[in-house]
């Protein structure tokens, strides 16, 4: 999601049609419960949160999807002390109504179930008057017409990310390439097994 792009796709493609990945979004949404995480325990503690805190020893849990975590994990969640337990616990919940309003993609989803979880997301990050959501739910209103492309399409770069990461880490593994030609090569071998076979082996 960057407007740079978005106007340079938008001036040299005008009839091109601009989908956000549900991925960014997802990773926006944790990366704001973590922000609501630290701001809040820093004001109450006084400090960071470290071993012994509650809050910072279920961080990762915090970014996962409760339909990917036990019910006894979930119960974790709401025994947090309640001066910091309160925000935390409602960016993350802002935060899987946002995931519940993706999980519509590739459903065909009608307009009233996507108009109903949207107002549920709004309303959530206007009730908890906390900076971060809003700036969350600003970002959403700005990309609408983008996300609800996701929605009714699903169309996804998770491939190209995919392939993105291996050629880094083939690269940060390797120290850095001084012959392009090679890490073309290992590029190709690390990404795709079909051109395997037809590399050259020297």
């Amino acid at each position: 999601m960057c407007t740079i792009f978005k106007s340079a796709i938008v001036r040299v493609l005008p009839h091109a049609q601009l989908v956000v990945d549900h991925f960014h979004l997802v990773q926006l949404a944790n990366a704001t419960v973590t922000e609501v995480r630290r701001r809040v325990t820093v004001q109450v503690r006084g400090r960071r949160g470290r071993k012994g805190n509650r809050e910072w020893e279920l961080r990762n849990r915090l970014t996962r999807s409760a339909a990917r975590m036990r019910a006894e994990h979930v119960d974790d969640l709401a025994a947090l002390p309640a001066r910091i337990g309160a925000p935390i616990l409602a960016a993350w919940n802002a935060k899987e109504d946002l995931l519940d309003l993706l999980a519509l993609a590739r459903v065909n989803p009608n307009r009233e179930r996507v108009a109903e979880l949207l107002y549920r997301f709004y309303r959530r990050c206007a009730h908890a008057d906390l900076p971060e959501l809003a700036r969350l739910a600003t970002t959403v209103q700005t990309w609408w017409p983008q996300i609800l492309a996701f929605l009714h399409t699903g169309i996804t770069n998770a491939g190209s990310e995919g392939t993105n990461r291996v050629i880094k880490t083939v690269a940060r593994d390797a120290y850095g390439f001084r012959n392009p030609v090679n890490q073309r090569l290992r590029t190709r071998c690390a990404t795709t097994r079909r051109t395997r076979g037809h590399l050259n082996p020297r």
